[in-house]
């Protein structure tokens, strides 16, 4: 297990270098990752290269037994190619060009902008491709699904539609253009959406344009990649990324990298209701399902965040250690902190990472040393994995359709994800988060929430699981829209009602409202949002609605079809109805379940096929005390336990 920091030379003056590589060596820091924002210091002038300050660099982490993550720096190109090149920025929804002086700011369709950007990869890999010291190359730098409209970005995007739709008839068909006498009569009338509402805008076009500025995204970081890996056959490869506004299909992002990069930065303020939207050991259980193996954290929390915004709190007690190793216990084998100093100059100067602007060491510092100590116990667990018996489907075109319209007040696609994903780690069981189209033969229980755009393949995927053994859940908003975002003309589930053996007869989006549904146990549970009004045909119901002119129809059904079992939940609960009914769902699977784990802790295993190793993580602010089934043998504190007692955000591992 690697522990990281994230380093930027070239804002430091030389003397502080090797300073601070030997102060990294001495703390535990293994692996330093360098120069993603550094091109107008390795390229001062169009064609002009200077890498001894580079070199440098390199060779003094070298001398301490650093390792070195080096970043392509295409995320910022110098001033001077903006100038001579003006047409590579980005254009905005609104038809503008973007100020110039940010990050990310460059159009990375620009046949300009990728010649220089291939450039200054070529001229890095080849100074540095027989370095040993290098392990790992990270393109860009949290790249997203960057929606520029400039005109090449036109021009492409109605290329991409032609060759996907063949001809304009074929696209008018798919857009749906009759409403408000949109036709489109020439290729050359199609336009990327605006930055007017998407309410008002037509969603065919609207996701096929997202799919377009996804794909364009792709192809970038193909493009490099090739290049890296021309030089450096044997070069790991990757790229950081992060949940944002314009987010990337990860899984074809990171389909012909290395491994999986993320940017992590959790609340360090716990919520009191435990309903409210949260959950970041979602986002880790997410990245690690993205290539179905343990990933890398690039940037880790270390100090209070705060640029673009204002400062949040300071890390409590304890969350330094305990959320990176939380991270490696959802997957993470190496978490690079941001960043080793605090930014004195420049926009992020307010981002605050390890050593402050006193550039005294404090509190935050020393539990970050601790970390390192306590990293370096766990190369017992350098060669394990997490095995997980369940599995929640992401699908980009979901997550994308259901942000352009949102459906009611306060419905969110990942929330309901969440929420089944939490229920599950209540019982200490570990969750994969999965592409539609996985292989799903080996899980328990599938979870398959808003099946909302149809694709083929993953509703034949989701039939097979069912028709094989296997358990799993649906929920409302299944089956609405066809691959083009239209809405499918047929009785809903449309494509999946036979699999629920129940048809949606009407359905009540009741936004904030809340309302109860009764189980068949007699227990109550608050609902809101939505709530599909369900007629059986095969199926029986699992809970009813108790409130409005549907009380006594059913609200969650169970069926049985061929040899699996199929759940279809028309609403939306509070967390309580969550954990109960993925509580009967692993008792009827015969998935092993934890009980009476103190609120806040989660409990997650790696194991290596023989060992099983379990971190137990107090993600509270109160103390918590883990009666274990029998003793056990704790790596970080190197003693046989009969019970675990964590202080907040404290973290044990023990070997099973």
């Amino acid at each position: 297990m690697n522990i990281g920091v994230d380093y930027y030379p070239e804002q430091w003056d030389r003397a502080l270098w090797e300073k601070d590589a030997e102060l990294m060596a001495k703390t535990g820091v293994k692996t330093v990752r360098i120069a993603e924002f550094a091109w107008s210091k390795i390229e001062p002038k169009d064609g002009e290269f200077d890498f001894i300050w580079l070199d440098e660099v390199v060779r003094i982490f070298a001398r301490f037994g650093l390792d070195v993550v080096m970043c392509i720096p295409t995320n910022c190109p110098p001033l001077w190619l903006y100038e001579s090149h003006p047409e590579i920025i980005q254009t905005g929804l609104d038809g503008n060009r973007i100020q110039t002086g940010i990050r990310g700011h460059r159009c990375i369709n620009s046949p300009v902008f990728m010649t220089y950007a291939k450039r200054i990869t070529e001229r890095l890999v080849r100074r540095f491709n027989t370095n040993s010291s290098i392990v790992a190359w990270q393109i860009d730098n949290e790249l997203e699904a960057y929606p520029c409209t400039c005109d090449t970005c036109k021009e492409l995007f109605r290329n991409w539609l032609i060759d996907k739709h063949d001809t304009i008839e074929n696209i008018n068909t798919a857009f749906g253009t009759s409403v408000w006498s949109g036709e489109y009569s020439d290729i050359s009338q199609i336009m990327p959406p605006t930055a007017y509402p998407k309410a008002w805008q037509n969603p065919a076009l609207c996701l096929e344009y997202h799919r377009f500025c996804s794909d364009s995204t792709v192809n970038f970081v193909k493009e490099i990649a090739m290049i890296i890996k021309r030089e450096i056959p044997r070069a790991k490869i990757t790229t950081n990324t992060w949940f944002c506004e314009n987010t990337p299909d990860f899984y074809k992002l990171f389909d012909e990298l290395d491994f999986v990069s993320y940017d992590n930065y959790p609340p360090v303020r716990i919520p009191d209701d435990p309903d409210e939207f949260y959950s970041h050991a979602f986002h880790l259980d997410f990245m690690r399902g993205i290539k179905g193996r343990n990933f890398w954290v690039m940037e880790q929390l270390s100090g209070p965040t705060g640029s673009w915004s204002p400062m949040a709190a300071a890390p409590r007690p304890g969350q330094i250690m305990g959320y990176a190793l939380q991270a490696m216990a959802h997957g993470a084998d190496t978490v690079v902190h941001f960043r080793w100093r605090t930014a004195v100059t420049g926009a992020e100067m307010f981002w605050h990472g390890l050593i402050d602007h006193s550039n005294v060491p404090g509190r935050r510092f020393f539990e970050f040393a601790e970390l390192c100590k306590n990293a370096a116990k766990l190369s017992v667990i350098d060669t394990t994995e997490i095995v997980s018996d369940a599995a929640i489907l992401y699908s980009p075109d979901n997550d994308w359709a259901l942000n352009m319209q949102p459906q009611t007040e306060g419905y969110y696609y990942l929330e309901q994800m969440k929420y089944f994903h939490a229920a599950f780690m209540k019982y200490g069981a570990n969750v994969d988060i999965v592409s539609p189209d996985a292989d799903l033969s080996g899980y328990k229980v599938v979870i398959a929430p808003s099946m909302y755009v149809y694709k083929k393949s993953s509703a034949e995927n989701i039939y097979r699981y069912a028709i094989n053994g296997g358990t799993l859940v649906l929920t409302n908003r299944s089956g609405v829209k066809d691959s083009n975002n239209n809405c499918i003309m047929d009785v809903l589930p449309t494509v999946y009602k036979e699999l629920i053996g129940a048809e949606v007869t009407e359905y009540d989006p009741i936004g904030s409202s809340e309302q109860t549904i009764v189980d068949f146990a007699g227990n109550k549970f608050v609902c809101r949002q939505w709530c599909d009004i369900l007629r059986l045909t095969t199926a029986r119901a699992y809970a009813e609605y108790n409130d409005s002119f549907y009380r006594c129809c059913p609200a969650v059904t169970m069926n049985r079809y061929c040899s699996g079992v199929v759940y279809y939940v028309g609403t939306v609960c509070k967390m309580d109805f969550y954990e109960s009914f993925v509580g009967n769902i692993m008792r009827q699977t015969g998935m092993p379940r934890l009980k009476g784990l103190p609120k806040g802790v989660e409990v997650t295993t790696r194991t290596n096929g023989l060992d099983d190793f379990i971190f137990f993580f107090n993600n509270s602010e109160e103390n918590a005390v883990i009666t274990l089934p029998k003793s056990m043998f704790s790596i970080i504190d190197s003693v046989g336990k009969d019970k675990i007692e964590l202080k907040p955000f404290g973290v044990d591992i023990v070997r099973k």
